[in-house]
């Protein structure tokens, strides 16, 4: 059973940084990638940024130039560093793991509120 470990979140004043982290169970041979998505309330659950098992990142539209994501191998961990935060960042945020298998694991999830 895949594990997924989500750490970090909190509330912070707009213009802040947040860190996330998510720690995997998984071996590293298994895993295509690894990333973050969020869920407003209300609204879909969207990418905020992913990196896959090669190195090559993606993020979402709206978080381009203010987040980063970042991917440890060594300790089969992925870090996202979210700067510039605005309100609209609020909201639940999903580690997911996607499998070389094409399977779909998700964390928990950990709120992540800004205040305006």
């Amino acid at each position: 059973q895949v594990q997924l470990m989500e750490s970090g979140g909190g509330l912070v004043e707009a213009g802040g940084s947040l860190r996330l982290s998510c720690a995997t169970s998984a071996s590293i041979f298994s895993i295509s990638a690894m990333g973050w998505y969020r869920q407003a309330p209300g609204k879909q659950r969207e990418l905020v940024a992913i990196v896959s098992r090669d190195g090559r990142s993606n993020y979402g539209d709206s978080v381009k130039g203010r987040f980063t994501i970042s991917r440890d191998n060594a300790k089969n961990t992925v870090t996202l560093q979210m700067s510039s935060l605005k309100s609209e960042d609020t909201a639940v945020y999903y580690c997911n793991l996607h499998s070389m298998l094409a399977v779909n694991y998700w964390g928990q999830g950990t709120q992540v509120t800004v205040s305006s």
